[in-house]
Formats: C-alpha cells, structure tokens, sequence
C-alpha cells in the first residue's frame, strides 16, 4: 500500500463511502431555478463558438474533483501543518498537486492555493515588493493587465508601474525600450507577461534586463502556460524569479492559480498566500487542479497544445484573407488579435454582431490605437476536436457575420453541434 493510499485509507477506517445522489438530480429537486440556469449555459455553449482566449473546456475528471466533498473541508495552512483539524486526507491531493506541478513545469517550487491568476500575482508583489516601490511592466494600453499598474487595481495603488510598449510597426515588445526604461527608474521588479500578446516573450531578454539593474523578474504566464506545459511554448521557469500563472485557459484544469519559484523564495511566497493575502486553500479546487496537472503531463496534451498553436496560426491566416488586419501579422500562441476596422467595425460593435451568430470572443485594447480590437483563442474548439480545416471556416463566418449575412447563426450552431463539448 503507498503512503497516499494509506492516508486515505485510515482516514475513512477503510469503509467505502456512500455515492452522493447524481449532482443535478439533487439541484432539480432542491433549486429548480438554478438547475435551469446550468441547463442553459450547458446549451449556450454547445450551440455556438466559444473563442475566449482565456476560456477552455475541463475534463469530466476535473469537474469530478471540483464538485467533490473536498468543499466540505476548511484548511488554512499547509499540508502537515494547518490551522483545522482533519486535514490528514486532503493533505494528500495538496502534495499531489504541488509535486504535479513541479514535475510538469520544472519548478523547485510550487504553490497551489492561489484563488486566481490575479491573486497569485498580488502574493507575488506581497513577498518581493513593500509599498511604493517601482516595477516595470506592460502598460495597459500595449496588453499590460489590471495587476500590472492599473489604477483601478491594487497594483496601481500600491506601487510605482511605469510602463513598456510595443513596437509601433511590428507590435512586438520594444525590449530596447524596456532596457532604457529599466536602467532609467531602477524598478524593484520586471514584469513580463500581457492578456494579448500573440508573440511569444524573450524571457532570457528580460532577465538580462532585470540583472543590468538588480530587479527581480515577475513572468505573469496565465496565458502561456498551458502551452508551456504541453512544449509548445517556451518556458519562464528558468528564467524569472517568480512565475505566475493561472490554472484554466489552455492547462485546461479548474479556475485557479499558482506560483512557482526556486527554493530561495519559496518561504516568502508561501507566506505571501497564506497567511497574508489568503485564508484557507479551496481543496476541491487543488484537487482538480492535481488532475489537470497529471492529464497536461500526457502526450495526449502534448499533442494538444500544439494542435492550438497550429489552429491559431490557421485561423489568423484565415482572418488576415478575409480582411482583417493582425496585430503583429500572426501568432505564435493560442491567441490572436485582430483589428476588425477594414470590415467597417470596431472591436466592441464587431463582437455584438459576433456574438448574434453564435461567436463568443473578447474586444482588448490595439497598441497605440484608441480603438479597440477582438480577441480571440482556440484552446477550447481545440478541446472540442476542431482542426485546420473547421479554423478555415470559421475564419470566413467571421467576415459573414460582420456583413450580416443571412443564416450565420444556423452554420454556426450545426459547426459547434458536429464538436460537443464532452464528446471527445
């Protein structure tokens, strides 16, 4: 018997325990209304799009471990040493989890707590930095996000952000710029990581940077990382002193965060989650977060990970032909960002007509442009089983749909009904 199984095992006396009653049977018959609810965003994402670049589509797995009875048990702490008692078996799947990711990023050390993506980077900035101190990072106007000096964010708030951009031309990172930046404000820390940038980022650049000036190096990862997990993406890990990243988006696990770091900082982050920013962990959530981490540790998502970049590349392509033009002419990632204005749309109007055909995606700010574009990914058709041939065609729905064209809506729902959700 292992140890983890043991632990489980005296635990519960070794006495099976009783399956729960089948979750939405139990919901229709307590809350009919909420079940209706599930019901309907249930259909509304089987019948059209879904091109959230932050959005993804979890396995039956993890939504097994989220529901779970894990959500009864309250423990703040740490594994073997918590604040509640009874804490022995859901030590087990923290472990779990934190080795997991590890192993799978090439971590010496992981903290798997964090609420959100936002939250890890707060307990990023809470063990590094004190307040008032200046950090560098994306201005928001170039794909910078709210935790990364907006003035509506506790960031922005808290600490002195000056900002980076973007090439004008080009729209990839001016890391010239970042390096006159740098060496003019002498920032406590460097952030690297944007919510649409479709290139991917020269970390050992930013390290060299954040060495020239004795600067810690924050990689803000939520959107690659899943990327990173299956190779097709390149790695923050060796290079940043602490990487944030979130759990969901193309990993494919629960919403959640984490935090990795060398074991020179691996007290400070932890004591930075908890107890400083966070109460006690959500273990339903750690625990699906493990799941997500073991099926991401597979070839089959390695397979996965690259088919989204190939998906995207050929849905950029497809937009590009159509009319649309790209920021940065194409994508390495899951992401794109396109400008709609040739079709004689701006980001927020193009995305309600989107929508109205059953295109779900998200307007973001165009660098050095008032206007905004859409933005869109391919994470979740990926789950799906959509391929080259289904981004081709979508590509073309898109400038249908922006011309409102007649029957959109219905090619859009048989496309999305051919690729359910759960089929594959």
């Amino acid at each position: 018997m292992t140890v983890t199984t043991a632990a489980v095992s005296a635990a519960h006396g070794q006495v099976p325990a009783k399956a729960p009653e089948g979750a939405l049977d139990a919901l229709r018959r307590q809350d009919p209304e909420i079940a209706e609810v599930l019901l309907a965003e249930e259909a509304r994402q089987g019948a059209s799009l879904q091109l959230i670049a932050a959005e993804n589509f979890t396995s039956p797995a993890v939504l097994a471990a989220l529901g779970s009875r894990l959500s009864n048990k309250y423990a703040e702490g740490y594994p073997g040493a918590r604040h509640h008692g009874g804490c022995e078996v859901v030590d087990v799947a923290e472990r779990i989890a934190v080795d997991r990711a590890k192993a799978l990023f090439g971590s010496e050390h992981a903290n798997v707590q964090p609420h959100s993506g936002s939250s890890a980077v707060l307990a990023a900035y809470a063990a590094l930095l004190r307040p008032g101190d200046t950090v560098l990072a994306m201005g928001l106007p170039y794909g910078g996000h709210l935790t990364h000096g907006s003035p509506a964010n506790f960031s922005g708030r808290w600490f002195d952000f000056v900002g980076y951009g973007v090439d004008p031309e080009t729209g990839i990172i001016d890391y010239a710029e970042v390096a006159e930046l740098a060496e003019r404000h002498r920032p406590k820390a460097i952030v690297c990581g944007s919510i649409c940038y479709p290139r991917h980022i020269d970390y050992a650049a930013f390290r060299e940077v954040a060495d020239a000036v004795g600067a810690y190096l924050i990689a803000d990862a939520a959107h690659p990382m899943g990327l990173v997990a299956g190779g097709a993406a390149p790695s923050p890990v060796p290079y940043a002193d602490v990487v944030c990243a979130t759990t969901h988006k193309v990993l494919r696990g629960p919403r959640g965060g984490m935090l990795l770091c060398g074991e020179r900082l691996a007290a400070r982050i932890d004591r930075a989650v908890f107890p400083f920013t966070q109460g006690g962990a959500q273990m339903h959530t750690i625990a699906a977060k493990a799941v997500a981490f073991g099926e991401a540790a597979t070839p089959a998502f390695t397979g996965y990970a690259h088919q989204v970049v190939a998906n995207a590349r050929v849905l950029a392509a497809g937009l590009a032909a159509e009319g649309f033009s790209l920021v940065t002419g194409g994508t390495d990632t899951h992401l794109v960002l396109a400008d709609p204005a040739p079709l004689g749309a701006d980001g927020r109007g193009a995305r309600g007509r989107l929508a109205g055909a059953g295109i779900v995606l998200d307007t973001c700010a165009l660098p050095y442009d008032d206007a905004r574009g859409i933005r869109l990914g391919t994470a979740a058709v990926t789950t799906q089983g959509m391929g080259e041939a289904e981004m081709a065609r979508i590509a073309v729905l898109f400038s249908a749909a922006l011309r409102e064209e007649p029957d959109i809506r219905a090619e859009v729902r048989e496309l999305a009904g051919r690729f359910p959700p759960y089929a594959h």
